[in-house]
């Protein structure tokens, strides 16, 4: 995503199972590159993925017998991510949940004694004060019990950790001054743009967790971000902002400084380097820690940047850059063991994973570089190592396989027996179908080599051409790797599922690929290099044979969007539909509107828009809108602050204004810049499926928005089938030794009205050439005129000697005011719907194919009447029935299955809707 510091979105390949148990043999397979997925029952929908479980932290316990993780997944009633603590044995993979319930975990720590986790929890307690936080700082035993809080802060603690076994350490905004409780009692919201004066600093506390006591250790007046604490408890190295605006303009960097715990004392370290930290790991022994940092060529801005690694030793103070042997910098995450340390390299499209030595000769330290070897050591995405570097737990994934919790034994760099401890997602895994992936690479801008990530169509088979659909990652530092990826922003089984390509590019300017890479498009060359190399990336498809060159799209979030947007003003022939998410197009007003204006425009643009507004203008795709020939749907929550809602408001209106393509602009109400409540996310998945069906895919017509999910018509459209039933309802009447089915009549004063509606099966045994579709005999006569009725009646007051006849309005009126519960339209369509609804839903009711097939036997909802005997059936829906007006003309009464129950309802049943009573006996004179 557009966005500034470490971009950690990471993305998959191949496909690797593991049958395993820990410190044995492993059996792997791997399927995703050859040959074509065996057929799977189910398909893929948005619900698997908006609802589906992740892997979040995990960290190993002190004995490093435990791993400690959180699952991670979606409830659909609380409309978010929620998160629980789980538990994994390292060698017998015996996994016990310790959290349960709706709530959030984060921020889980080990105490030294391996007796306690504490975590951050939002779990509500009913004992709360009226204006402590939310979160607060919990605490479980591992081996037992239930989990409690031990803080009641008024502000929410950011960060926990342990001084020692009875005491921890956390950091949090500080109290309320007296200006902050002033405006709250003046029940003023109003908000002052980064003011520092009343900004509360955030500062470092402690806390013994037997008798509450809250002791503040630091009294600095900045912001503390991120920060580690020693093995032995003594000390804090701390990231200090000193900025509120540093993220806009990179003016005043934040510092690290080192807290003294022992004695209170502080001093500021790394002095000689500019800019801010990512973060940090002590050695094992305390006497020194690791520094990652980032680094570019750019004398102003560290926009784009690799990451170096860093020492610091604590008996000298001095710091030493530790030479990685490894162009490209750091990828991921860091464990120091006593012997040196294990690190994620930027590989490109992957992690490497090596092993540092360390040695000292004389002064000067020393490490020493292998990669870790084993079949899982390509693809691991994170991990944590104890201390003595014997083992290592980690997260492994491919572009094929759903990320698990692995544990393996490190002999030196060789990772053996890697056994699986987590099964998330166990039942998608078994009954989907996985597009197959690989990596490809191809000649872009410069000639340079590109590499992305290709996704197979699920049904793929060779020598067919297929559409593709180009998925553009975000940052633009970001980078499309060999791990998994399908999630609300990029749903991508669900585009493999539908027969299409997805090609993932890592355009110049992406990150894992080295400084001058990450660093190419910057000083006024951003989309210079990255649109042509995204389109060659197509070009190579189409040459290999493999795409269809007349089917083209693409879709992208933010940076995502941003080049999907510059794709259909250079190429507009070539990209027939795009689906677009939270992407600038007008960079002018961008500058000033997002968290990082300045320092990502005029890094990436050469100058800010105050020093060349022509620039600005030139580089923005509004003023080339009239180019687009695609539909284009766009998305943007409304409280987004990395790129304004008001740039896809212009892209909407600009579209709308040449009036040449189909647009469609959705918003999300209160979300950043990706929307956070699942309802959200499900909409965006729904809407941009039905985007690319409709115009990419071409496989379903217009969309009825009337017909409701799961609703009896939608159920019916579905299987096309509406339940048929045998037999039928009547008195038998015997005449000329034929027995003849008579209606049914209840007795209403001194008359004898009909139970039912006249069925198919008693018109019949009148009209010989009535036709009766067998299984229906039992539904109302239909499509009958008021000259057929009539004659019915009289026929069966011949055959019986009794006086039969059709109601008169006068005396029937009355019987049809209740409509509820019936067999009308509002039965089929699952709710009450209003006549534009009804209008589209009897459109969409022609798609079964056949005359009046919202029919239901007679008698199959509920009568009215106050006994059982009296109960007179259908009055209110199924067919409207005949009666005779004051003119002796015929009149329609009651309701029907075609039209709403609304008694406001100008609805007239249509003539296939339209059948009849019969009533036993004279009428009143």
């Amino acid at each position: 995503m557009r966005e500034q510091g470490k971009n950690m979105r990471l993305r998959p390949l191949c496909v690797l199972a593991f049958l395993a148990t820990f410190l044995a043999s492993t059996t792997f397979f791997c399927a995703a590159q050859e040959g074509k997925p065996a057929a799977k029952p189910s398909p893929w929908k948005p619900e698997d993925i908006i609802y589906g479980e992740t892997l979040g932290m995990f960290r190993i316990s002190p004995d490093g017998q435990w791993v400690a993780w959180i699952k991670n997944f979606g409830d659909k009633e609380k409309d978010s991510v929620v998160s629980n603590l789980c538990l994994a044995n390292l060698a017998t993979r015996q996994e016990i949940q310790l959290t349960r319930g709706t709530d959030n975990v984060s921020g889980i720590s080990w105490s030294p004694d391996g007796e306690w986790i504490a975590f951050l929890s939002s779990k509500a307690r009913p004992d709360a004060k009226p204006d402590t936080a939310k979160t607060q700082i919990w605490l479980i035993n591992p081996h037992g019990g239930e989990p409690y809080p031990i803080t009641e802060l008024v502000r929410a603690p950011h960060q926990v950790d342990w001084i020692d076994k009875e005491t921890v350490i956390f950091s949090a905004e500080e109290d309320p001054s007296a200006y902050e409780q002033a405006e709250k009692k003046r029940k003023d919201d109003s908000e002052v743009v980064n003011d520092a004066e009343h900004e509360p600093p955030v500062r470092l506390f402690r806390m013994n967790i037997k008798d509450k006591k809250i002791t503040r250790l630091t009294t600095n007046t900045d912001w503390i971000r991120n920060w580690i604490i020693s093995k032995d408890g003594k000390y804090v190295a701390a990231n200090h902002d000193k900025s509120l605006h540093y993220t806009f303009d990179q003016k005043v960097p934040p510092i690290i400084v080192l807290h003294n715990l022992v004695d209170g004392t502080e001093k500021q370290i790394f002095t000689e380097m500019r800019g801010r930290r990512y973060g940090f790991e002590w050695m094992p022994d305390s006497t020194g820690f690791y520094a990652w940092a980032p680094y570019s060529t750019n004398p102003k801005f560290l926009t784009a940047t690799i990451e170096l690694l860093y020492f610091y030793d604590l008996a000298s103070g001095k710091t030493v850059q530790v030479p990685l042997d490894w162009e490209n910098g750091i990828g991921s995450d860091l464990a120091a063991t006593t012997d040196g340390f294990i690190l994620g390299l930027a590989a490109g499209h992957r992690f490497e994973t090596a092993r540092y030595t360390r040695s000292k000769n004389g002064d000067t330290w020393t490490w020493k570089r292998a990669s870790l070897e084993g079949e899982t050591a390509t693809n691991i995405m994170s991990f944590e190592a104890p201390a003595d570097g014997k083992s290592i737990v980690y997260q492994y994934s491919t572009a094929s396989l759903m990320p698990q919790l692995y544990a393996a034994r490190l002999d030196g760099n060789k990772l053996t027996s890697p056994a699986q401890l987590t099964r998330l997602n166990d039942e998608l895994m078994k009954s989907h179908t996985i597009a197959k992936s690989e990596v490809i690479r191809w000649k872009g801008s410069n000639g340079d080599e590109v590499e992305g990530i290709l996704r197979y169509p699920i049904h793929y088979d060779s020598g067919e051409k297929y559409p593709v659909i180009t998925a553009i990652h975000g940052g633009p530092s970001g980078a499309d790797k060999d791990f998994w990826e399908n999630n609300w922003a990029y749903p991508l089984q669900l585009l493999t599922q539908r027969g299409a390509f997805v090609l993932q590019v890592n355009y110049h300017g992406s990150n894992n690929y080295g400084l001058k890479w990450v660093e190419s498009i910057c000083c006024g060359k951003y989309y210079d290099l990255e649109t042509p190399d995204i389109n060659a990336g197509v070009d190579y498809l189409i040459a290999k044979g493999l795409v269809d060159p007349d089917k083209v799209a693409t879709m992208g979030w933010s940076n995502g969007s941003i080049l999907s947007t510059s794709l259909l003003v250079t190429y507009p022939d070539r990209y027939k539909v795009a689906s677009v998410g939270a992407g600038d197009v007008e960079w002018i007003s961008d500058w000033g509107n997002v968290l990082f204006g300045d320092s990502f425009d005029s890094y990436y643009f050469g100058k800010s828009p105050l020093e060349d507004p022509a620039l600005y203008v030139q580089k923005s795709p509004f003023f080339k809108m009239d180019k687009v020939k695609a539909p284009v749907l766009i998305f943007h929550g409304t409280a987004d602050n990395n790129v304004p809602p008001a740039q896809s408001w212009s892209y909407f209106r600009a579209l709308q204004y040449y009036g040449k393509v189909p647009v469609k602009f959705v918003i999300f109400p209160g979300e950043p810049h990706g929307p956070r409540k699942l309802t959200h996310q499900m909409r965006k998945v729904e809407e941009e499926m039905a985007w690319f069906d409709k115009y990419f895919f071409k496989t379903t017509g217009t969309e009825n928005e009337a017909l409701k999910t799961g609703s009896p018509l939608e159920e019916a459209l579905r299987s096309r089938n509406i339940a048929r039933s045998g037999g039928a309802y009547g008195n038998a009447f015997t005449s000329k030794g034929k027995s003849v089915l008579v209606p049914e009549v209840v007795k209403r004063g001194d008359l004898g009205v009909g139970r039912f509606e006249v069925t198919r099966a008693q018109f019949a045994a009148f009209d010989k050439k009535y036709s009766v579709e067998p299984g229906t005999e039992n539904y109302p006569a239909n499509g009958i005129t008021f000259d057929q009725a009539n004659a019915y009646v009289e026929w069966l007051s011949k055959l019986t000697g009794q006086t039969w006849r059709l109601a008169a309005e006068k005396e029937a009126a009355n019987w049809y005011d209740k409509k509820d519960g019936e067999n009308t339209l509002d039965y089929w369509a699952g709710y009450a719907p209003n006549p534009d609804d009804a209008k589209r839903l009897r459109e969409k009711v022609k798609e079964l194919g056949r005359s009046a097939p919202l029919l239901k036997p007679v008698g199959s909802f509920q009568g009215q009447g106050e006994e059982q005997q009296e109960l007179v059936f259908d009055l209110g829906g199924n067919v409207a029935e005949w009666a005779v007006a004051p003119d002796g003309k015929g009149k329609g009464l009651g309701g029907s299955a075609d039209c709403p129950a609304d008694a406001r309802s100008a609805c007239t049943a249509a003539p296939e809707y339209i059948g009849f009573r019969v009533v036993r006996g004279a009428p009143k004179r």
